[in-house]
């Protein structure tokens, strides 16, 4: 069971891997800098437990710890005040507690299309609350993993940990440089690509055949949506019928809809 310790110091050194949360530069979980995985709020946090993320430590209010199970944690928990807390990582934190992990290797693209029957494919999608929204319906909808291409931020920065309910440390995802050339690796494994896009000259997603097929939706960046070569690489394009006025959906939106017509 995991030692909880009352700390009092916001300087204390046992407390750097939550310090500076709203600092760019210095966060820990900066890609490129100390790359740690930070969760916040009970069952954010409870998931983080759950997942195969080394988690180094806990921090937070009293009752806010006292409401998790620590009975398999072999890591450090520190209790302290919301005013302590608020010093350390730079603002108030409503959710009381937070955990910070270590990364763990994800599979290749390979390893991810051998085992996947559906899948979600994103271009450019780099707004994290986005990013952490698709996860969480990827999990709720039944989509087995995600593919990251170029230009997606990281699914493991905090705020897309927290919008995604967790549900980011759960469903797996593989990244490509690869693209879209990378697309292939998905056909080779009996894919279809289906590239979702308002064009009118897509097929309508209800009438492509793709129900119980298996499927890799590609999906695009908020604003332009899905690049031309990512489109003609894929191996048909559908759409999402719409109100006459309304050209598009916020791109997590959409996903959700694409995934529940496949599932």
């Amino acid at each position: 069971m995991a030692e909880v310790t009352e700390i009092n110091d916001p300087a204390d050194p046992r407390l750097d891997d939550f310090r500076d949360l709203s600092t760019a530069d210095r966060r820990p979980d900066r890609p490129g800098g100390r790359g740690l995985v930070i969760a916040e709020g009970v069952v954010v946090v409870e998931r983080l437990l759950a997942s195969p993320y080394p988690v180094r430590g806990l921090l937070g209010v009293r009752r806010r710890i006292e409401a998790l199970d620590l009975e398999e944690l072999d890591a450090p928990a520190y209790v302290t005040s919301a005013e302590v807390m608020a010093e350390v990582v730079g603002f108030h934190l409503n959710r009381g507690v937070l955990a910070a992990a270590d990364k763990c290797a994800q599979p290749s693209l390979e390893d991810l299309a051998s085992s996947a029957r559906r899948l979600a494919v994103l271009e450019g999608v780099g707004d994290h609350e986005n990013l952490g929204s698709l996860f969480r319906n990827a999990a709720a909808l039944g989509i087995d993993g995600v593919v990251l291409g170029p230009g997606c931020s990281d699914p493991l920065y905090r705020r897309s940990v927290r919008v995604s309910m967790g549900h980011v440390l759960r469903v797996p995802f593989a990244s490509t440089d690869d693209w879209p050339a990378g697309l292939n690796v998905l056909r080779q494994k009996g894919f279809i690509v289906a590239a979702l896009t308002p064009r009118a000259s897509a097929a309508g997603l209800a009438d492509a055949g793709l129900r119980g097929e298996r499927v890799a939706v590609l999906l695009g960046s908020e604003g332009p949506g899905l690049t031309e070569e990512a489109i003609e690489a894929a191996d048909l394009a559908v759409r999402i019928p719409m109100a006459d006025g309304v050209d598009s959906l916020n791109v997590a939106t959409a996903a959700a809809i694409a995934f529940y017509a496949l599932v």
